[in-house]
């Protein structure tokens, strides 16, 4: 009965650290903010972890508006069954109106980069899908032998995920003020199967622009 306890203890905090939506690893990091050694863990305005840098001496007071660049991925991934050319479309598409929409509440927003202007230069740096961990009442002896099969088999759920990484810079002179790197999970996939669309990292994307805006607004607050 003990061991039948630890066992099941064992795999209660592996399903539990499993579905964590924690911080993206070093081994993750894409290239697309060059340096990543002044990166910090941070907590965002929603409360998910992400890795961040800001440069102590930036006054945001001094931008009337920002610029956002058109998003891409970075690198550039080839299309498959699991993710096609649309869904990667789909996504930078999405990504951007909810930067602009976000961003547009608190600053006006730019068409061109200048003086007196914020550039953000946003990148979507993975996009996959993850059998999902156990969940808590998958944790006893028959399910999780019955978990073990279909994990086998490719008929567990998937959780869908997706990495992003962006820089904030002068629009004047090109200084990068701040940088910023973060991963979140979409809609649950039914089986390994089946492919990822736009529409299951949609409320992820939403959750990075209200973030950023949040933080601005925090940081502009802050410094008054």
């Amino acid at each position: 009965m003990k061991r039948l306890r630890v066992a099941v203890s064992c795999a209660l905090l592996a399903a539990l650290v499993g579905c964590s939506n924690g911080q993206v690893k070093p081994e993750n990091y894409s290239g697309f903010i060059g340096d990543y050694s002044m990166l910090a863990p941070a907590t965002a305005p929603s409360g998910a972890p992400l890795l961040r840098w800001v440069d102590p001496q930036a006054d945001v007071r001094r931008y009337q508006r920002i610029y956002i660049e058109p998003s891409r991925f970075y690198p550039v991934p080839k299309p498959n069954d699991k993710v096609s050319a649309k869904t990667l479309a789909d996504i930078t598409t999405y990504y951007d109106q909810a930067l602009r929409r976000e961003l547009g509440k608190s600053l006006p927003l730019a068409s061109a980069p200048g003086p007196g202007i914020l550039v953000l230069k946003p990148a979507i740096t993975a996009v996959s899908s993850h059998t999902q961990g156990l969940r808590p009442y998958e944790v006893i002896p028959i399910a999780l032998i019955a978990a073990g099969m279909s994990t086998a088999v490719g008929i567990r759920d998937q959780d869908t995920q997706i990495a992003t990484e962006a820089m904030l810079l002068d629009g004047g002179d090109n200084k990068v003020l701040a940088k910023m790197v973060r991963q979140g999970t979409g809609k649950a996939l039914d089986d390994s199967d089946q492919p990822i669309t736009g529409d299951d990292v949609k409320a992820v994307l939403d959750g990075w622009a209200a973030d950023m805006r949040m933080s601005y607004e925090k940081t502009l607050g802050s410094r008054r």
